[in-house]
């Protein structure tokens, strides 16, 4: 079983790459955005949890999160050849928690894959995507630069984590859907 952590900034690819990687590897892509919104939306318990403290404007904790993803990991993990974490983990509390979820599934993380891309290029592909997007996130360039700010503020150290366990791969994101692909690939066949 192949599971890799899925990582970069705002624009830097991840789920265009995530939807081809898991089609070529027959991996099961996990969004935590779309595990958010899945269980927000079918009023699940942790869903509910969950909009109790996004209504309050806190952030979600880990456990609750962490629980959100585990019940998606045993949902596929009879069939699945391995998973993408995409959006996750944010932080060294959440990649440990990963790392003991992993382990509990009797598997692990083989590799954090970063997809790194200039802070220019990433502004003006979420300029281009809020065109037809229609997220409003995507559309203001100074709310742009800050996601990416907060990006390397909170969520690049996560770097050092995976590369302490000689788990971290950085990849060029600039270039063509299918260069960056197949720069992918490479890391992905040697795991």
């Amino acid at each position: 079983m192949t599971n890799i952590v899925l990582f970069g900034p705002p624009g830097a690819g991840k789920g265009t790459q995530a939807d081809i990687i898991k089609d070529k590897y027959n991996l099961i892509h996990i969004s935590t955005g779309d595990v958010f919104r899945y269980n927000i939306k079918n009023e699940t318990d942790l869903g509910k949890k969950a909009k109790s403290y996004i209504d309050q404007g806190a952030l979600v904790p880990d456990e609750v999160t962490i629980d959100m993803l585990a019940k998606e990991v045993d949902k596929h993990l009879a069939d699945a050849n391995g998973f993408i974490f995409d959006g996750f983990p944010r932080t060294e509390a959440q990649a440990k928690a990963l790392d003991s979820l992993m382990q509990e599934k009797e598997t692990q993380v083989n590799a954090m894959i970063a997809l790194e891309v200039d802070d220019e290029v990433l502004v003006q592909r979420l300029l281009e995507r809020g065109k037809t997007s229609g997220r409003a996130d995507d559309a203001d360039e100074d709310v742009i630069r800050n996601r990416i700010k907060v990006y390397y503020n909170e969520t690049a150290i996560l770097k050092n984590y995976f590369q302490a366990q000689d788990k971290f791969y950085g990849i060029d994101g600039v270039g063509s859907v299918q260069e960056i692909t197949s720069r992918i690939s490479e890391v992905m066949n040697k795991l």
